[in-house]
């Protein structure tokens, strides 16, 4: 009898020794250079924080990691490399908002909620509703009455069809009984140009894009739109406060990888992302110029969030009509 008791003992010690290595390999993550998939172009706000957080992280793991840059088709292009990586943790993807509209605007290559590995809710910011300080419209009041007086003939800007912005004029107009005239643009920079000539009424971008310009007095925020008022802003009132209570509209940033990664590759790096993030500099970065409230969540709560996302805009895109450009 106690013969057979040490030999399974023997046994179990053997087999727990023999999945050390495979434990280890995990563990050692990262032993080569790390990719860093940002599905836009140079610039914007997904590009520098992923660039703040790999050099963060080029200090703190030993390793290279590299931005790759991959615009097109509103993020999915990027988007579908990572999809189709190799779950080893060499490969992550920096998204924006535009993550949740796609799956209900244009067709793609992947499934975004199964085909991801969700890592990060970075952070939300509201978006700010703006106008050329000639423009006589001092809060959004004032478009509404406006739109209504003159049917078809207000204008906004947004960074394009499908675009979060573009969204969520839609259903505040829908909310207020109003109608205003869509003019997308191919990004926010030929939208911004536009709006400080006044060649729009109104425009509609992150609070990231457009707050130095109000803040150098070329632009007039009129609104943001969440429910509550930006620190970025903290003179503008929030739509909530302008006849649509509880109305919240935010644009977002997380981070995802390819669905598969080892659990303990994936808390490691996300425990690295967090210290980061929570660096004064970088923290000081995605607050104060990006005007980002920093959520830095868990996976968990990142995939909850996502569906919820994708749930509320596609309804919004099927019930419009909505196409993307």
């Amino acid at each position: 009898m106690m013969r057979s008791i040490l030999f399974r003992v023997a046994i179990a010690a053997l087999a727990a020794l023999a999945s050390l290595p495979a434990v280890a390999q995990k563990t050692d993550w990262p032993t080569r250079p790390v990719r860093f998939i940002v599905p836009f172009p140079p610039g914007g706000t997904t590009d520098p924080m992923a660039r703040m957080v790999g050099a963060k992280l080029n200090a703190s793991l030993g390793q290279q990691f590299v931005v790759d840059n991959r615009p097109g088709a509103s993020g999915s292009m990027g988007a579908a490399i990572t999809a189709k990586a190799s779950p080893d943790g060499y490969t992550w993807l920096f998204v924006f908002d535009t993550h949740a509209v796609n799956p209900s605007l244009i067709p793609l290559p992947f499934d975004t909620v199964k085909d991801l590995a969700p890592v990060m809710l970075v952070g939300t910011a509201p978006m700010a509703i703006v106008t050329n300080p000639a423009k006589p419209y001092r809060g959004f009041g004032d478009v509404i009455k406006a739109a209504k007086a003159r049917p078809d003939t207000v204008t906004y800007g947004s960074i394009g069809s499908g675009s979060l912005g573009h969204l969520t004029v839609t259903l505040v107009q829908q909310a207020g009984g109003f109608k205003i005239v869509h003019v997308p643009y191919k990004g926010g920079g030929p939208m911004t140009v536009d709006a400080l000539g006044g060649h729009v009424e109104i425009a509609i971008g992150t609070v990231a894009l457009l707050t130095p310009h109000v803040k150098g007095g070329k632009l007039r925020a009129i609104a943001v739109t969440g429910d509550k008022r930006s620190h970025a802003l903290p003179d503008v009132p929030a739509l909530a406060e302008q006849g649509f209570p509880g109305f919240s509209a935010l644009a977002w940033w997380a981070i995802f990888t390819a669905a598969g990664i080892p659990k303990p590759i994936l808390d490691k790096f996300h425990a690295e992302v967090v210290k980061a993030f929570n660096a004064p500099d970088v923290r000081k970065q995605m607050t104060e110029t990006l005007g980002m409230d920093l959520a830095l969540s868990s996976p968990a709560a990142l995939q909850k969030f996502l569906i919820s996302e994708i749930e509320r805009w596609g309804k919004v895109v099927r019930e419009n009509n909505i196409r993307a450009d």
